[in-house]
């Protein structure tokens, strides 16, 4: 193996190895918060944790042994398995992302019809509709045996070997990835863009007010002045960096990918094995980065899991105190016989 691969491979292992505790963490308090299960959004961020958990134990242990081996891991059939999973998965994840890009925007844009508007079976009814569409790509490429281990990207992926099916192939990609990624990202640019808009006008009611306040009030602190002025612009800064992580997140690490795919399926431009290798690592680091972005960072997580270390915490700390007390009043009951 050369540096580079060893890189590759050690990066390919502290993925695994975040993205498995991050998203197990987000699962632990799905099922520990009753609140954040009654809430719609909870369905569609269980998914993408489903969808993030079920890439790290499948593919990216494949495509770790493919960087080592420098080989197809494992027989035909395996692969065709795990090449599956990688393109059902990668598009239920960026659907459910939209999915809750629609259910935020419906919440801020739409606040007095929200509850009507999105109910858990309209939730259901949206996870129904990313699973078809999620499913129907892999299923057409098994049939067509477009399936198999790619060396450009060291996984099991969607791969063409007969060059007569060349042009299908490149249809087929090119649907694929305007009906996934591309969609996905229209959606996501439109729905945040107005939730943006509406978080800008009400931040332009609220400084008005408080610039109304701050002028009657005439004998005002100057540092509590200070404060409000600070206050007031991390106010308008707070919505934009939110909705630049959710788009930018997503662009970052699914763009260099699909970018790659599709430029691979020009036979003019040369595409270097470590580049390719890199961009499935950073469409990877998505599956890590989910749990912060739409889980982990945010308050009622936070203070889930917090809850959830703190009771763990207290319960062996009760149960030590329990093992130091017996022996204690073990040699406490012999002495007094």
């Amino acid at each position: 193996m050369s540096i580079w691969e060893v890189i590759l491979a050690f990066v390919v292992v502290v993925l695994m190895l975040v993205a498995l505790l991050a998203n197990v963490l987000v699962l632990m308090c799905f099922l520990y918060s009753s609140d954040i299960r009654k809430q719609v959004p909870g369905l569609f961020i269980l998914n993408l944790t489903f969808c993030n958990l079920l890439m790290t134990v499948s593919n990216m242990p494949l495509t770790l042994a493919g960087i080592i081996y420098k080989s197809q891991p494992g027989g035909d059939h395996i692969c065709h398995v795990v090449g599956f999973l990688e393109t059902f998965l990668t598009t239920n994840s960026m659907l459910s992302m939209a999915a809750l890009s629609i259910d935020r925007w419906i919440a801020v844009v739409f606040p007095l019809s929200y509850h009507s508007k999105m109910r858990y079976r309209d939730a259901a009814l949206i996870l129904s509709y990313t699973w078809l569409h999620s499913v129907s790509f892999p299923i057409a490429a098994a049939s067509l045996s477009w399936v198999g281990f790619h060396h450009l990207y060291a996984s099991c992926t969607l791969y063409n070997k007969r060059p007569e099916e060349r042009t299908q192939f490149v249809i087929f990609t090119g649907v694929f990835h305007s009906l996934s990624f591309l969609l996905s990202l229209v959606v996501l640019c439109f729905t945040y863009l107005k939730v943006l808009k509406v978080a800008r006008f009400h931040c332009k009611r609220i400084d008005v007010i408080t610039m109304q306040t701050l002028v009657l009030l005439v004998d005002i602190h100057p540092s509590v002045r200070e404060r409000c002025l600070e206050e007031q612009k991390r106010r308008r800064q707070r919505a934009t960096k939110k909705i630049s992580t959710f788009i930018g997140t997503f662009v970052l690490c699914f763009a260099p990918y699909v970018i790659t795919r599709l430029v691979e399926l020009s036979s003019v431009v040369h595409i270097n094995s470590h580049w390719g290798i890199i961009s499935k690592c950073l469409a990877y680091s998505k599956v890590v980065s989910d749990p912060f972005v739409y889980s982990l960072l945010r308050h009622q997580y936070k203070k889930t899991w917090k809850d959830i270390i703190n009771k763990v915490l207290k319960r062996s700390s009760i149960n030590s105190s329990a093992l130091t007390t017996e022996p204690h009043n073990r040699n406490i009951a012999q002495l007094n016989e």
